[in-house]
């Protein structure tokens, strides 16, 4: 599936709030009169000091070692080309955010106005002092060869141009995979390369590590093949020109094993594939259109494997598998340098994960629950949380051994756990619910859909074929927002209550005789369901829709009514409940309730306690609870902790399985090592709290609008727990995104036929 991307898009996400896409932010207390003198004057000048005493000090005392520049000069971004260095910056700072996400590395990017390549190499390499490693990124070649090998051989942090060895390695591991598959020796194999820039020669030469022969290899560019005969060579292109007497790539690829594509879109055929030798691989990785289409290679060989650049199909190569964790690896030893050695690591990391059970986070990201190694599972994904502790440790290790590392680390599982918490292991969540619900998109009907956020959702459902929108409202008015506001909703369901004479009928007919034995008219049920949250909600009861979303613009208490009179809840339950994710740079945590229960009991917080841990695991993660007080194990009298302690017990009775604890304040429960030292007995002692449970609807609510707002948390939610089908009731003015996050969720929930929220 191909993302649809709309320019105004683009650049509202761009300039919207602070304009681009990171900032920086201290680490630091700031707050006071004794942090400054700390952080600034007096207090700086010690740490000072001490580096000046000892270089390596600088490491102790700054965050150099956990700071990569990304450089370029703006000579040859994505397929944009020369577009210079100010013009360069917004992917530059894409690079920084996939480098904090995926591996929790700090970055600067650096757009440099200069093409001269040793004026450019002085300039970086003055850099030094600042950075624990460079990543060099969208400089043309053949320059960039000269700038990486100098700076390698200048500079004593670690230097990598991510667009030579990223896809040199991630491609590596597919056809170390690939081969094994179908049992093909790598040094017997013949290799086909389209393209002669800075990533296919790069993926030339790692796979020649490999053990291809250089013999074995022919290689053309938008001239033909390269020959030792052509004129207009470089001594790098020269090293890999053959004299066999072909000019075409169509008379080169008869009999090739393997065929890399790093060049321009559709310029292979299906006769070209079938030419091949049997069981071929083809890696046809120019973006966004492939050298051939993944669905035209298929067509034309059914033995083919098959590897592209894009998401939509199996067998992905994205340089995002490597370089946040070959940089992390090396940044957590002081490597001097990314050498062979630990690329090569990284590779055969990447190759051997591929080959370990897939975690049922990835297999439902994705849809597929028997995802395995094989012809279509070459790699790893990119949402697989077990990445950065395959990668990073097989980098690092290699850099010791290779004698390149400064810093030695002698206990790998304290490193492991170190690495998770660095990203916050289970910080793509939400990707990977999205991804999920992108496998079978379910029909959502909204409940205002004559607002002009509900419509941009849906417009971006849509375009990411997340769920299938359905629009309830005035059909003129909707109509009317859609084309002044240029929207993309063509042939998108509209349904407007009050042309639906047969429908409104039926739904009337429905709910009178679901409620006329609690003090419901039919004249009452045929007025109520021409209003929207009560159509919506019995287009879901009937099945006319999977899921409701509605709340936007409405007050939480009006808008679920019509839903629990219509669904109601599930069978075994006896209430719903609220529960917010709130996704922080420490992982996600689950509070409960903070939407509906005004001041439950001890008896039915053991319910909302069931309902939120069933929650939790549809993440796929393990709840592991805390019931809130103002009070520790009885240190403090009154209501709540008497009411939380009764309920703590009674849970515990009813769910033996689960990790809860209480009565407990909010800080100790977060705090591990004050439990150890304190509370030695806390369940929580050992297993660091993710699910917190409390004592009214009030403090719910508040803990959750005060994290959001002052502690840079976003809050994914409400999510409606216990209903009997997927409804879902926004919170007041939710932003586009919240909106898209819970249509996600919505989706997923509805892909089980009992529901699983």
């Amino acid at each position: 599936m191909t993302i649809k991307i709309r320019k105004q898009d683009a650049l509202n996400y761009h300039s919207q709030g602070s304009p681009g896409k990171i900032e920086v932010i201290p680490t630091k207390p700031v707050s006071s009169q004794i942090d400054l003198a700390l952080a600034y004057s007096p207090g700086v000048a010690e740490p000072c000091k001490e580096i000046a005493a000892d270089m390596e000090n600088v490491y102790k005392y700054t965050a150099k070692g956990n700071l990569v520049a990304v450089i370029t000069n703006g000579t040859a971004v994505l397929g944009l080309g020369d577009i210079g260095p100010e013009a360069s910056k917004p992917v530059m700072e894409g690079k920084a955010v996939l480098f904090k996400k995926f591996a929790g590395i700090d970055v600067f990017d650096l757009e440099i106005d200069e093409k001269d390549p040793k004026k450019l190499i002085q300039i970086i390499k003055s850099l030094e002092p600042t950075f624990g490693g460079i990543n060099l990124e969208d400089i043309k070649a053949p320059e960039c060869f000269e700038i990486e090998q100098t700076l390698r051989q200048q500079m004593k942090i670690p230097v990598m141009h991510d667009d030579q060895h990223g896809t040199a390695i991630i491609s590596g591991a597919a056809l170390m995979n690939g081969l094994e598959i179908v049992n093909k020796k790598i040094g017997d194999i013949k290799l086909v390369v389209s393209g002669a820039g800075a990533a296919a020669i790069s993926c030339i030469r790692f796979y020649v590590s490999l053990g291809v022969k250089k013999e074995n290899i022919i290689v053309c560019d938008k001239d033909g093949v390269i020959r030792l005969d052509r004129q207009d060579l470089t001594d790098i292109h020269r090293d890999f020109a053959t004299n066999i007497n072909i000019h075409h790539i169509r008379e080169a690829l008869p009999g090739a094993d393997v065929f890399l594509g790093l060049s321009a879109g559709n310029i292979i055929t299906q006769e070209m594939i079938k030419s091949m030798a049997p069981n071929p691989i083809v890696f046809a990785l120019a973006n966004p259109d492939p050298e051939i289409t993944y669905d035209l290679a298929i067509a034309a060989r059914e033995d083919v494997i098959m590897a592209t650049g894009r998401s939509d199909h199996p067998n992905q190569v994205n340089n995002v598998l490597g370089f946040p964790y070959i940089f992390r690896g090396a940044l957590d030893v002081r490597a001097t340098v990314i050498n062979e050695e630990m690329k090569l690591a990284a590779a055969m990391a990447i190759a051997k994960l591929a080959k370990e059970p897939v975690p049922e986070i990835v297999n439902k990201a994705y849809g597929d629950l028997n995802m395995a190694f094989g012809r279509l599972y070459l790699i790893p994904k990119p949402v697989d949380p077990r990445l950065i502790t395959t990668i990073a440790p097989a980098v690092a290790k290699a850099a010791i051994e290779s004698g390149v590392a400064k810093k030695m680390i002698h206990d790998w599982e304290a490193y492991e756990l170190e690495l998770q918490k660095r990203i916050g292991i289970d910080q793509r969540l939400m990707s990977i619910v999205i991804g999920r619900a992108k496998k079978d998109p379910k029909r959502v009907v909204f409940g205002e859909a004559d607002n002009l956020k509900i419509l941009k959702a849906a417009q971006s459902l849509r375009d990411e074929k997340i769920a299938v929108p359905i629009l309830l409202g005035n059909r003129e008015k909707i109509l009317s927002m859609i084309e002044n506001n240029a929207l993309d909703l063509a042939n998108v369901i509209i349904i407007d209550p009050m042309e639906e004479t047969e429908m409104i009928k039926n739904f009337g007919k429905f709910l009178y005789e679901k409620r006329m034995r609690k003090g419901m008219t039919l004249h009452d049920a045929n007025r109520l369901v021409k209003e929207r949250n009560y159509f919506g909600a019995m287009m879901v009861e009937t099945g006319s829709a999977d899921a409701f979303i509605s709340g936007l613009t409405r007050d939480y208490p009006k808008t679920i009514l019509p839903s629990l009179q219509t669904i109601g809840v599930k069978k075994g339950v006896n209430r719903v409940a609220g529960m917010y994710i709130m996704n922080t740079p420490k992982g996600p945590y689950f509070f409960a309730d903070a939407t509906v229960n005004l001041n439950p009991s001890a008896e039915e917080l053991v319910e909302i306690i069931g309902l939120t841990a069933n929650a939790v695991k549809f993440f796929n993660m393990e709840p592991r609870i805390a019931l809130l007080s103002y009070s520790n194990f009885g240190s403090a009298q009154g209501d709540i902790p008497t009411k939380m302690s009764k309920a703590t017990a009674l849970a515990k009775v009813k769910y033996p399985d689960l990790i809860i604890e209480g009565e407990m304040q909010a800080n100790v429960a977060f705090n591990q090592e004050l439990q150890r030292e304190i509370y030695p007995f806390s369940a929580l002692a050992q297993n660091q709290v993710n699910t917190l449970i409390f004592p009214d609807l009030a403090s719910s609510n508040i803990a959750y609008k005060l994290l959001a707002e002052l502690g840079n948390a976003e809050a994914i939610g409400p999510i409606l727990l216990g209903m009997g089908k997927p409804v879902h009731i926004l919170q007041l003015g939710s932003s586009i995104r919240e909106i898209v996050n819970m249509v996600a969720i919505a989706v997923v929930d509805a892909q089980s036929s009992e529901g699983i929220l």
